[in-house]
């Protein structure tokens, strides 16, 4: 039996007549006789009753056709639905961040407008660190991660670089290092204070260059505090435990207890990326989507900085 014949026979059944029947469906009428009489002969019962006049459906017949009608409508349904998760139009999205990227006003900007613009599309969110957003991407326990550097790089992953920003410096109001360095602070002037730092498995990149920067200046940085997350360093420098360096976007944290401040004269120069991370390989629709959009909101956004001159 196939889909064919349940439509042949719902038709004949709406007609009431074969030859209207073929009509509606362009065909002839002696080869839609055949196809009820082979489908009458695979059920092992009669659907219609013949007469001059047309046909009636039998005791059977009316059954099927409620059954017949049900498993078209659910064919048509499934093929409509197939079709928008096809386009990317409804599915589903796993999303994984860091919390210093989802501190950029650019990645809750790209979710918001996803969703706008893919409301059927359902997004699950996960926090984490960079190498554990990278680990779960490439065993496909995640579709996309959104990080600062990237930490790993798997076989199969590939990275979508949004935007590149400068590190500042995060200093407790009041600092000594502000009265002689009002706009921009040289790290030769923060070489004895504690530093704290993401530990360096979560930000290798970030911190080997901090370090290769504290070098270029002569001078070795005291480690006080490996955290986590980003947020963290920002909180205990308000606690006056120590300094810090982070994203540029991450500036309005504590404002009343921190200063941020430029880095002056830093080699390397210290800057954070903002990076997409997703497997190259059989990409789902949504994803695709996804990482369109925020290329595209990345341009608008770096144009719009440049216009700014920020």
């Amino acid at each position: 039996m196939e889909l064919r014949h349940l439509r042949y026979f719902v038709m004949v059944a709406e007609e009431r007549h074969f030859t209207r029947a073929a009509v509606r469906l362009n065909m002839q009428q002696p080869p839609l006789s055949q196809q009820i009489r082979a489908l009458e002969a695979e059920l092992g019962f009669e659907l219609f009753k013949r007469h001059p006049k047309g046909v009636d459906l039998t005791t059977g017949g009316t059954v099927f056709l409620e059954e017949a009608k049900v498993i078209l409508a659910r064919v048509q349904q499934a093929s409509r639905r197939a079709a928008r998760v096809a386009e990317g139009i409804e599915g589903t999205l796993s999303i994984g961040f860091t919390s210093s990227a989802a501190a950029h006003p650019l990645i809750p900007r790209v979710i918001r407008a996803y969703r706008e613009r893919y409301p059927a599309v359902s997004l699950t969110l996960e926090e984490g660190n960079a190498g554990h957003l990278t680990e779960r991407t490439a065993a496909g326990q995640l579709e996309v991660g959104i990080l600062r550097a990237p930490v790993s790089h798997p076989v199969g992953i590939e990275f979508h670089r949004l935007l590149v920003e400068e590190l500042l410096l995060v200093l407790p109001a009041g600092h000594p290092a502000l009265a002689s360095h009002p706009e921009a602070v040289e790290l030769q002037a923060v070489r004895d204070e504690p530093f704290i730092l993401v530990r360096r498995p979560g930000a290798p990149g970030m911190y080997a260059k901090l370090l290769q920067a504290c070098e270029a200046a002569g001078f070795q940085p005291r480690i006080a505090f490996e955290v986590g997350r980003m947020l963290t360093n920002v909180s205990l420098v308000a606690a006056g435990e120590g300094i810090s360096v982070v994203p540029a976007s991450m500036r309005g944290i504590h404002r009343e207890s921190v200063v941020y401040r430029r880095i002056l004269g830093a080699r390397p120069r210290l800057v954070a990326p903002l990076t997409l991370t997703c497997r190259k390989f059989n990409q789902s629709p949504a994803l695709q989507n996804f990482i369109a959009l925020a290329r595209q909101l990345a341009k608008e956004y770096r144009a719009q900085a440049l216009r700014e001159g920020t």
